[in-house]
């Protein structure tokens, strides 16, 4: 490092060369922590081995499953069903066995017969029915499904159709095909799918990440720290959703996504204090006390402000009644929860240990004790001439792309988000190859027994449905009986909830309908009628933490609106690529001519979460020259020369992290690092770098008013430092 790089290059800083001797609640715990170093690693290294002890039983003991609608009249039918009808549910086992010949001949037989020595074996199997003629074996006797009843709750289910798959499959010979295939299975094979698809990714985010943070950071030393940082976060939270996942059933999705989503932002709130801690230690040469204190009273303040409004973003998500969509939603806050505590306790004290070796392996190009970059302020002069000029650019482009938005559709995933040689997949085509479009989402509808012979009757006469089965009397003697019907379309066609809808309406009462395909047309009900309320809690939430943090309405809502609008233009794109199909040859996926029904909420929340995360650490920076200089135009350019180089970099590692992850795998994490990809995107280099900018040179000193009545509500938080 060059004598240079440790000369003051903020000119307009120079009351930062005095001593940081004041220093607020988060300067006094940095100070503390390097202070106290040895009881912080110590905290550290147990908490990452403690739990990190558990983290490799991520993928055997999460599961799939919980995609429902608690208190539905499907989830109702389920419980029925695998009470008092051994098993026969939606989350039952079905064994899809094909021959050349009748499977009375040839090897047939034996394949049936080891096929169900082996689901018998197993605890987690209910009643098993044998193949039935005119129910599940074809009139020529070449294909056939035994039924492995559900013994166990949907999440063990899951684990079963795990172990089971591989070994049934084994039982294929040249002749005889054996696959399983239902909702477990589906679930199932998305899950090692996923898995797979997840961990190519990871291993090609991490290096393009490290070169992107090289670049960013201009030291290969500095640049590896958000990397090992976010590193031992996840092993935690790792750990801690296995423990979790002993008293609540934690979804394997709330992994995958906290992987994406914590790299991500990890890299963003050590990006932000590695910076800010290099210009006050090596820009300003302030003692270390001092140089840590600065940091983290304006960039750890702005980071946890940042990590408080991701996470009442995400806790939003826990309106929907589903198990999936909460433990996906606590996954990802448990992670953001260790990345935040881990930026704000262990980076401080990582940065005092290293202090000049921070800067090792620098680019010889780059000035590393550099905080305010010329070429950030440049452009923020050219923001504050030319306004409209910019500003109305970037704002076409956002609106033109949010057009799209307008006509998406959504829909529960269909098989087609399975690869093609998916176990769950090739029987289902099976099924529906030998038992009609609608077999593979054969309806169940429980009835009281005295009413079985009228609803058979009136199921026999609906138009949406093919064949309807003979009633079974339960197994434990109840007053129930449990009718099945085959719809005449592919579960996944919308024809079928019109087919739903009416039979609630028609059958004699006491009749629930349910079954796997209703199970997800039920979820995709209360995810539409959720959507709206996740929505307005997001933004009225993310508002006031801005008015909290800012104490400056008009621009809190303008940040506010600004980020609604990356979502939206998202969207648009979103509705493009995976509704109508276009890249989808690029991306390598097959659309399904719609976007998935959690799409939205959930995407809703993160993407928002991201870009208020960007808002916060622009505000915070324009809000730090406000009250240091009092003018627009310092307030205006100092945060886009103080933050602009950090927003675009951290953008940079987020665009690639999420692409990395859109470009192997299921269809669902394509849609996730796709449309969040796009996001960043926008809105760190359209709305942070260009439009909120425009905004604060526009509303100029009146961004920053607040009325004396809310000003003595609100509790005094400053960011400008002594």
């Amino acid at each position: 490092m060059s004598a240079t790089n440790l000369q003051p290059t903020d000119s307009s800083s120079a009351a930062a060369d005095e001593q940081y001797t004041h220093p607020g609640p988060l300067g006094r715990l940095g100070v503390w922590v390097i202070s106290h170093g040895k009881i912080v690693a110590a905290v550290w290294v147990l908490l990452v081995i403690g739990l990190g002890i558990f983290a490799p039983a991520v993928e055997k003991n999460l599961s799939g499953a919980g995609w429902q609608a608690d208190g539905s009249q499907s989830v109702q039918v389920r419980e029925l069903a695998q009470q008092h009808f051994g098993g026969n549910a939606s989350s039952a086992i079905q064994v899809v066995v094909q021959s050349d010949a009748p499977l009375t001949s040839g090897d047939g037989p034996a394949v049936l017969a080891k096929a169900t020595d082996m689901l018998r074996g197993d605890h987690r199997i209910a009643e098993i029915v044998a193949p039935m003629p005119g129910a599940t074996l074809t009139p020529d006797g070449k294909t056939a499904i035994i039924l492995a009843g559900a013994g166990a709750d949907t999440n063990e289910m899951v684990r079963a159709a795990t172990d089971l798959t591989p070994r049934l499959q084994a039982l294929s010979t040249d002749t005889v095909k054996v696959n399983p295939t239902g909702s477990s299975v589906l679930w199932s094979d998305f899950n090692h799918a996923n898995l797979s698809a997840m961990m190519k990714s990871e291993m090609i985010s991490w290096p393009v990440t490290l070169i992107i943070l090289v670049i960013a950071f201009g030291a290969l030393v500095a640049a590896g720290l958000p990397l090992l940082l976010t590193l031992a976060g996840l092993i935690a939270s790792a750990g801690i959703l296995v423990l979790v996942n002993e008293i609540v059933p934690v979804s394997i999705w709330a992994m995958n996504f906290a992987m994406m989503f914590s790299l991500a932002l990890g890299i963003d709130f050590a990006l932000f204090l590695v910076v800010r801690f290099r210009a006050a230690r090596m820009g300003h040469q302030l003692p270390m006390p001092q140089a840590i204190a600065q940091t983290m009273d304006t960039a750890g303040k702005a980071v946890l402000l940042s990590g408080i409004t991701v996470l009442v973003s995400l806790s939003a998500v826990m309106i929907v009644p589903s198990p999936s969509f909460r433990s996906m939603a606590g996954g990802i806050m448990i992670s953001v929860v260790f990345i935040l505590a881990a930026t704000l306790t262990l980076l401080p004290l990582v940065l005092a240990k290293l202090d000049g070796r921070l800067n090792k392996f620098a680019l010889p190009w780059v000035k590393v004790a550099e905080h305010r970059s010329p070429v950030f302020e440049r452009w923020g002069e050219r923001l504050w001439r030319q306004p409209l000029r910019w500003g109305l650019g970037a704002l076409a482009i956002l609106i033109v792309l949010a057009i799209p938005a307008v006509g998406l559709t959504t829909a529960m995933p269909s098989i087609k988000v399975l690869p093609a040689d998916a176990s769950a997949r090739v029987g289902y085509d099976a099924v529906q190859q030998a038992f009609g479009a609608g077999a593979p989402g054969t309806l169940q509808i429980i009835v009281p027994a005295a009413n079985a012979q009228s609803t058979g009757d009136a199921l026999r006469s609906d138009a949406g449905i093919a064949a309807v089965m003979p009633a079974q009397t339960s197994t434990d003697g109840s007053s129930l009986a449990l009718i099945q019907a085959v719809p005449r379309v592919d579960p996944s066609d919308p024809a079928l909830g019109e087919t739903v809808h009416r039979l609630r309406t028609t059958l004699p009462d006491g009749a629930m309908v349910g079954g796997a395909a209703v199970e997800n047309l039920d979820l995709k009900a209360e995810i539409d009628r959720t959507t709206p309320i996740v929505i307005a809690t997001v933004m009225i939430l993310g508002f006031l933490l801005l008015l909290f943090a800012l104490q400056a309405p008009l621009i809190a809502l303008l940040g506010t609106l600004a980020s609604l609008l990356s979502t939206l233009a998202a969207f648009g794109v979103a509705r493009l690529i995976f509704q109508d199909g276009m890249g989808a040859s690029f991306f390598g996926f097959e659309p399904q001519g719609f976007l998935n029904a959690w799409g939205p909420v959930f995407f809703f929340a993160m993407i928002f979460a991201i870009a208020m995360d960007y808002t916060v650490f622009l505000l915070a920076s324009a809000k730090e020259h406000w009250e240091k200089d009092g003018t627009a135009h310092a307030a205006m350019v100092g945060a886009v020369a103080h933050s602009g180089r950090v927003i675009f970099a951290a953008g940079g590692v987020m665009v690639a992290v999420f692409f990395t992850f859109a470009l192997s795998g299921p269809l669902p994490p394509k849609e996730m690092g796709i449309i969040l990809g796009i996001a960043v995107l926008l809105d760190a280099f359209l709305i942070r770098l260009i439009l909120l900018p425009v905004l604060l040179r526009l509303t100029g000193r009146a961004a920053w008013s607040c009325p004396a009545w809310l000003r003595r509500i609100l509790p005094t938080i400053t960011f400008a430092h002594d």
